[in-house]
């Protein structure tokens, strides 16, 4: 079982020049990949970013985790990624998805899920460089085209099975429950076989979101909120690990107790923590890696052997938020790097990384 490629996807973005820095130090330290969340209101122009860290950078995979068709039209996103691609030939992906944060924040509409299948068959067929009908005079080409690879994120079933039937390769967004990764891992190869695909040339990943803080009762506490986070948007992975959520409706509980835009990006992760302390341990731990470097390790061994599939790709979600400027020997990316990483991939012992 070959080691996934470990990917990190915040990083210090005050300017084009830090975030360059930020992802090249990132190499330096033996992550794999580089990712950076597509939300305009939120940071700097994601394309601009990854162009400047690619021109400072000769291993790391770049790419945003994750983008959506409804901020940036599908044929901008398909060329903005193509020329990434010029400048990091062989070490870009395109981290597609409906966009739950970075729209609402613009105060628009989640893509749906037959809108997410068709803006990936379109793109697609451009980075191949296909003739594409888009309603124009005549069909679309995209000159540069560069044969990119998009990976979907998602979390629920339909999505999920659409991912299996079109894309590259599938971010599993479930938490850390084996039963939650199970279902989705059934859902993605379902969807290749009703595609007429192998299952097997789906290539798989998962995003974990990690608190690193070695203080157990805070980092129960902002776990609580990545678990509240979840049923947010997918209630229904409460199910297959038997938790229940006991509290008042998480849209009501937002208004009321002031968390925005919501349980996973709230400013204060304590705050929004305590806002759900109904929520049981089992309910944080089926959520998120939690603790000091060791615990996280521990954790995040017994997540990936347990998983029924084998993932290229791990983006470990930093919780909370990294501040900058940060102290670049004892931040997220370093103590991961260093304490989590070396522990992880001693566990393969004998095992090749990921190419």
């Amino acid at each position: 079982m070959p080691i996934p490629r470990f990917g990190l996807n915040r990083f210090d973005s005050r300017s084009v020049d830090l975030f360059a820095a930020d992802v090249r130090r990132a190499e330096q330290l033996g992550w794999d990949a580089a990712l950076q969340p597509d939300s305009q209101l939120r940071r700097r122009d994601t394309y601009v970013l990854l162009a400047a860290a690619a021109r400072v950078t000769e291993r790391i995979t770049l790419g945003p985790l994750l983008a959506n068709p409804v901020n940036r039209h599908p044929t901008v996103t398909a060329s903005s990624i193509a020329t990434i691609d010029e400048l990091a030939p062989g070490r870009v992906l395109l981290g597609w998805g409906v966009g739950d944060t970075a729209v609402r924040l613009a105060g628009l509409r989640p893509a749906r899920v037959k809108e997410l299948e068709e803006s990936t068959r379109l793109m697609r067929a451009l980075l191949d460089g296909e003739a594409v009908e888009v309603g124009a005079a005549r069909p679309a080409r995209l000159p540069h085209h560069r044969p990119v690879p998009i990976w979907i994120a998602a979390g629920g079933p339909k999505t999920l099975r659409m991912a299996g039937a079109v894309a590259d390769g599938v971010f599993i967004r479930v938490g850390t429950h084996a039963a939650n990764i199970a279902t989705a891992v059934d859902a993605i190869r379902g969807g290749a076989v009703e595609a007429g695909r192998d299952p097997a040339g789906v290539r798989l990943g998962a995003i974990f979101h990690t608190v690193l803080v070695d203080d157990a009762d805070r980092a129960l506490t902002m776990a609580r909120s990545m678990a509240a986070g979840y049923y947010e948007y997918s209630p229904a992975l409460f199910g297959p690990p038997g938790l229940q959520w006991s509290g008042p409706d998480p849209e009501r509980l937002k208004h009321d107790r002031a968390v925005w835009p919501d349980f996973h990006h709230a400013a204060d992760l304590e705050a929004s923590g305590h806002v759900v302390d109904f929520l049981s341990e089992r309910a944080a731990d089926a959520f998120s890696l939690r603790g000091g470097p060791a615990e996280v390790a521990e954790r995040l061994v017994e997540t990936l052997r347990a998983a029924p599939a084998v993932f290229d790709h791990v983006v470990l979600h930093p919780i909370p938020d990294p501040r900058w400027p940060a102290d670049p020997e004892g931040d997220y990316t370093a103590r991961v790097a260093r304490e989590v990483l070396p522990r992880v991939r001693a566990s393969y012992a004998g095992v090749p990384r990921r190419a």
